[in-house]
């Protein structure tokens, strides 16, 4: 039995920790983010969190693995600008399927996108809230960055209703030129991010 954070021991008795809820707050005040927890080998029931924090650590083994919150978050950016250049070449893909009566095959394309498109906004979003970042504060080409998520947004709401109406014409459009400005714009902002960050 014992607790061992990032295959360490820890010395619980020393430090007077008593419940899993203490040792988790120390664990945080180290400026570590906790990325997996095991007690006794099995992942803890997150709906009852409140019970696991109060339950003792006395008896159990706990396993604990985190994370710097700057490090992994720049990894994610770094994963994030990696799949918005697959996204921006699926996109390219679309547009000239769809330019050649190609729907089918550019929607496919584009359900990648999507999925990518959505993923990017997500994490950003997430990354802000892990290290307190003000995305009003963050300028992309004179925007700040809620701007561009906002207009990303209201491009995501033209490209679905001109594939609800099934206007191909439009949503080639809105693909090879109104979505470019965006990927330019995502890449700007994922490097401000990094700079803030760094």
């Amino acid at each position: 039995m014992g607790v061992t954070v990032d295959h360490q021991p820890l010395a619980i008795e020393q430090l007077g920790l008593h419940t899993v809820g203490q040792v988790l707050s120390h664990v945080q005040r180290n400026n570590r983010l906790v990325v997996n927890l095991l007690i006794d080998g099995e992942e803890p029931d997150l709906d009852q969190f409140g019970l696991v924090r109060q339950s003792p650590v006395n008896g159990h083994a706990l396993f604990i693995e985190t994370a710097e919150p700057r490090k992994m978050a720049l990894d994610v950016l770094r994963e994030v600008g990696e799949q918005l250049k697959e996204a921006d070449r699926l996109r390219t893909e679309a547009v000239e399927l769809l330019r050649r009566n190609g729907a089918g095959k550019a929607m496919e394309k584009l359900s990648g996108c999507f999925s990518t498109w959505q993923n990017a906004q997500e994490s950003v979003l997430k990354i802000a809230q892990l290290l307190r970042i003000d995305l009003a504060k963050i300028d992309v080409a004179g925007k700040a960055l809620t701007e561009v998520i906002a207009n990303f947004a209201t491009q995501l709401r033209e490209i679905r209703a001109s594939l609800e109406d099934r206007d191909f014409v439009t949503l080639s459009d809105i693909l090879a030129y109104k979505t470019t400005e965006t990927s330019t714009q995502w890449g700007l902002a994922l490097d401000a991010i990094r700079s803030v960050i760094c």
